[in-house]
């Protein structure tokens, strides 16, 4: 299906949608449905041969919109080409409880931030310990919020070197093809979190749920296993930023996945991990409307961070510290030029591709108070 058609069953979907949106989900809904429409602004050229005018309209940028996302996956792997270093990466994954699913319904902020926190404090304790890594591991963490039927399931994928850096200034290289036990793993992030949580609750959050049942809730998630995943890369590192980017830049839906839509009611194709068969699922246009505004983020929110020695801050001094430890050299970033530039059209009338930028229409998109 295209962008076109993508942005119908949404519009289509939040008029019959009989839930309330809040301000957040309203604005991104706002912005896909306006994205390259006189709604979102346009930008105007003229030839400089002839004189003809061209009226391009704008994109709307939002890290929620399918149609934006291919270019900053490509701006972004360019960008983070030069941090891959020459050593196993392993991939493990986070999942919060679905007991849970009804607190980040009222608390999504709080619940994903201290996902990010409860996931980095244990990888960190795993790798300092002197009898694992111990040194300071480099972590790039992405939070996913959805299964493949759009359903509320909060993970965290995490991307990591293999091995740490010592205070000596030592490469410490991990040898097993999990990382790290994941029993152990799971053992330790359940107990941070359910801690996390119970820290949260004296400080004054999540004060719609009551005393007797939220420590009930923590005491059964205690008493269950917690989901984690962890494997070696099997790819090569040729192919490893364009694996980073498309787990970085993942929004819950694109437009290829939709077909057949009727005006009420469109074909969701998803991936039944049951049985690894593609399958497809009818719904209606507010139902997927619904299910698409559990993912929208909180205003501001980070989704991909970076910790230990790929932290912002560090991240150069550090790599180069490691790099000079495995005796290798940095590889020279080649930026593409086809990101840098913007693409000529030659001109309709005259057939020249010269353009002189005249300026831009405002954007007409609502923005809430």
């Amino acid at each position: 299906m295209s962008l076109e058609c993508w942005k119908q069953v949404l519009s289509a979907g939040i008029a019959q949608s009989q839930i309330k949106l809040n301000s957040q989900q309203l604005k991104v809904f706002s912005h896909l449905t306006a994205c390259r429409t006189a709604q979102a602004g346009s930008e105007v050229y003229a030839c400089t041969h002839c004189g003809y005018q061209l009226r391009v309209h704008r994109s709307c940028r939002d890290r929620h919109c399918p149609g934006c996302q291919y270019r900053a996956t490509q701006k972004w792997c360019e960008l983070r080409r030069a941090d891959v270093l020459p050593v196993t990466y392993y991939h493990l994954v986070f999942t919060l409880p679905h007991a849970l699913n009804g607190w980040v319904s009222c608390y999504p902020a709080k619940l994903y931030q201290l996902l990010f926190e409860s996931v980095w404090h244990t990888l960190n304790s795993f790798g300092q310990s002197p009898k694992r890594l111990n040194g300071q591991l480099g972590v790039m963490a992405v939070l996913h919020t959805w299964g493949q039927t759009l359903f509320r399931h909060v993970h965290l994928h995490c991307l990591v070197p293999g091995g740490a850096l010592t205070q000596t200034g030592q490469w410490q290289a991990a040898t097993s093809s999990y990382l790290f036990p994941v029993k152990a793993l799971s053992h330790h992030y359940r107990g941070r979190m359910v801690g996390q949580l119970r820290q949260a609750r004296k400080k004054g959050s999540f004060d719609l749920i009551n005393d007797q049942r939220f420590d009930k809730m923590l005491s059964d998630l205690m008493n269950v296993k917690w989901n984690v995943y962890a494997k070696a890369a099997s790819y090569g590192h040729d192919k490893l930023i364009n694996y980073l980017g498309r787990y970085t830049r993942r929004i819950a839906l694109t437009s290829n996945r939709l077909s057949n839509f009727n005006g009420e009611q469109v074909d969701l194709k998803y991936r039944d991990y049951r049985d690894n068969q593609q399958k497809v699922m009818p719904l209606s246009a507010s139902e997927l409307v619904r299910r698409f505004a559990l993912h929208v983020l909180p205003r501001g929110f980070m989704r991909i961070r970076y910790y230990g020695f790929l932290a912002n801050a560090v991240r150069r001094k550090k790599l180069k510290e490691i790099r000079t430890a495995l005796l290798v050299k940095p590889e020279e970033l080649e930026t593409s030029e086809e990101l840098n530039q913007i693409t000529v059209l030659a001109c309709p009338q005259c057939g020249q591709n010269h353009w002189h930028f005249i300026g831009m229409s405002p954007r007409l998109l609502w923005e809430p108070g």
